[in-house]
């Protein structure tokens, strides 16, 4: 097994997929109602709506806990902790974009929420052919470490270069494609994806954010998924972490807007965190064919990314708090 806590057969039945699922489309649409009407979001709303979502995984844990047992609601725990962390580089790029193609205030929480839409969709494809792997042999273990591996890899790099998500979006392929397709308007016309001017359809700046987001949600999902992947073998869990995950994200940009361009040693950690589920996947593959090679248990791993998420931390707030000290006139 992948940990000693993982159990062979997925806790999702027929029913839980359904009524989880019904549950995130609920979730969903509440939170396109509460966007319907642009407005520019508060830090106090913000923050009402990240307590909300960061609660619920809470209570789903607890819930696991008392019907599943102890060891799905650890799996289910520190795989939600892995992709919430993953998911603030995504709130990095969601960050870039915005500023790249000057989304108004009063709009920018209606493009994150697109974007949380199509990020929970190709999760769900890319759990699915999860899954399918795994079927099929464990060499898929094998195919997943070499992702996360060569993604950590790409990650310290940009890292150590200093070059984080410094890309030009305006030259992303999606973006250039979209405005060949199709003209695009000088300005943002509201909510709306195209309008008729001139006698002609024009595409809106929102499509083409949109389409950006959706572009840059694909890289994400290539990584994520295999990550939890490193944690649990139940698809149902997997599927979990990442909606819970990606849930709140909108009403946490808001709130880490400012914090996030401080966390300047961030991808560091995340480098390290998915080169370490890298290392515990090759070493389970290892397992099965030498049993005398050790896993990594699943309560070492929550410590282990714990303890690497609390020490980029502080590192990052003293290398700071040391630049604007260094600052004349600080």
């Amino acid at each position: 097994m992948l940990a000693q806590a993982t159990s062979s057969e997925s806790i999702g039945t027929p029913l839980l997929w359904a009524a989880s699922i019904a549950v995130l489309l609920i979730l969903v649409a509440a939170d396109f109602l509460v966007t319907r009407r642009p407005h520019e979001v508060s830090l106090r709303e913000a923050v009402g709506w990240s307590v909300f979502y960061l609660s619920l995984p809470l209570v789903f844990g607890v819930v696991l806990w008392a019907v599943f047992g102890g060891a799905q609601a650890l799996e289910f725990v520190t795989g939600f902790v892995v992709e919430k962390s993953l998911s603030v580089d995504n709130l990095f790029v969601f960050m870039l974009l915005l500023a790249g193609f000057a989304v108004p205030a009063e709009l920018q929480q209606r493009v994150l929420l697109f974007g949380i839409v199509g990020a929970l969709v190709l999760r769900g494809i890319f759990i699915a052919a999860g899954a399918a792997l795994l079927q099929a042999g464990t060499w898929a273990f094998l195919v997943f470490g070499a992702i996360l591996f060569v993604t950590a890899v790409k990650i310290l790099h940009e890292a150590l270069a200093g070059s984080n998500f410094s890309r030009d979006v305006s030259q992303m392929r999606s973006v250039r494609l979209l405005r060949r397709l199709m003209p695009v308007t000088d300005g943002y016309r509201g909510t709306r994806l195209a309008v008729r001017e001139d006698g002609q359809r024009a595409l809106t700046p929102l499509t083409v954010v949109v389409v950006a987001v959706f572009a840059t949600d694909v890289v994400f999902a290539v990584d994520s998924v295999p990550a939890v992947y490193g944690i649990t073998q139940d698809p149902y869990l997997v599927f979990t972490t990442n909606a819970f995950a990606l849930l709140g994200l909108r009403a946490l940009y808001f709130v880490l807007h400012t914090a996030l361009g401080k966390l300047i040693h961030l991808n560091y950690g995340l480098g390290l965190i998915l080169a370490f589920i890298g290392v515990k996947l090759v070493l389970h593959w290892a397992h099965g064919i030498w049993p005398t090679v050790p896993q990594v248990p699943t309560p070492l791993s929550l410590a282990v990314i714990v303890l690497i998420l609390a020490v980029v931390t502080l590192t990052s707030v003293r290398a700071r708090s040391g630049a604007e000290q260094a600052t004349p006139g600080s």
